[in-house]
């Protein structure tokens, strides 16, 4: 963690030592973010209350940081976790250029974004279903990108048995353990971003039901999850028809499904 040196300004000190005391563990670099994005010393006020009140940072500043880019965010929009950077990097090593990839769930967008900025000239598509979460994504992805709909509903019928690559972040936080979660995320995301049914995998289930039809012989479905949740998902996998393996990154305690469509 950073120390504050002689080089910090007294401003930025003063915001140190009030997002200290309200609880941020990483009070230094919160505090140099908000100091450079503050256009007045009135904005910098209220962006500092906002975050001593418990406000995401990231809605502060309108922006996360995720695979080195700056992927825009508006409140309520699921904010994109670090440990979602394995699924891109698995993601990334199957696809090619002018793959056809869909990201499902997208949120803001962060992982089609990634996976553009990775693999040269992919055909990208994303959906979402909440109408927050499109605005968002269609700024970081371009408008003709990003559709609005369930899952595979509103995707274009073009590319079905097409897909090379399809991830999916969908929600798998169980019903009864949001409110275990920490408050930045229960009380400032969208339910619908978090909520996976009672065993968290509702809609996981759901996307990879339809997967079969969207994905080419030989093409990957990519979800990520828990670590207790991953047998009984790949389990899903398998009696869809999906060839499936469980990947696991313990730097980023990530935990992903992969599966294979059979016949190339």
């Amino acid at each position: 963690m950073c120390a504050v040196t002689s080089s910090v300004s007294p401003t930025e000190s003063a915001v140190v030592l009030r997002l200290r005391a309200a609880g941020c563990v990483f009070a230094e670099d919160e505090a140099r973010l908000l100091v450079e994005a503050a256009r007045s010393p009135t904005e910098l006020e209220t962006m500092v209350a906002g975050r001593a009140a418990g406000q995401p940072l990231e809605y502060i500043l309108g922006w996360a940081e995720f695979c080195g880019l700056r992927i825009l965010v508006e409140p309520g929009v699921f904010v994109p976790r670090r440990r979602t950077e394995f699924l891109v990097r698995q993601a990334a090593a199957r696809a090619f250029p002018r793959a056809v990839v869909v990201d499902l769930c997208c949120g803001a967008g962060a992982i089609g974004a990634a996976l553009a900025a990775s693999v040269d000239g992919i055909d990208l598509y994303a959906t979402d279903i909440d109408p927050r979460a499109v605005s968002c994504a269609r700024r970081n992805l371009g408008a003709d990108r990003v559709f609005q709909g369930d899952l595979y509903e509103q995707l274009p019928s073009g590319i079905r048995g097409r897909v090379d690559v399809l991830v999916a972040n969908a929600p798998y936080v169980p019903t009864d353990a949001i409110a275990m979660m920490p408050p930045e995320a229960r009380l400032h995301e969208a339910r619908l971003a978090l909520d996976g049914g009672a065993d968290g995998l509702e809609i996981q289930r759901r996307v990879v039901a339809g997967a079969p039809l969207w994905l080419r012989p030989g093409g990957h479905l990519l979800i990520e999850t828990s670590r207790r949740q991953a047998p009984h998902l790949a389990d899903v996998f398998t009696r869809s028809g999906l060839e499936a393996r469980i990947a696991r990154s313990e730097d980023v305690d990530a935990t992903i499904v992969i599966g294979t469509m059979p016949g190339e």
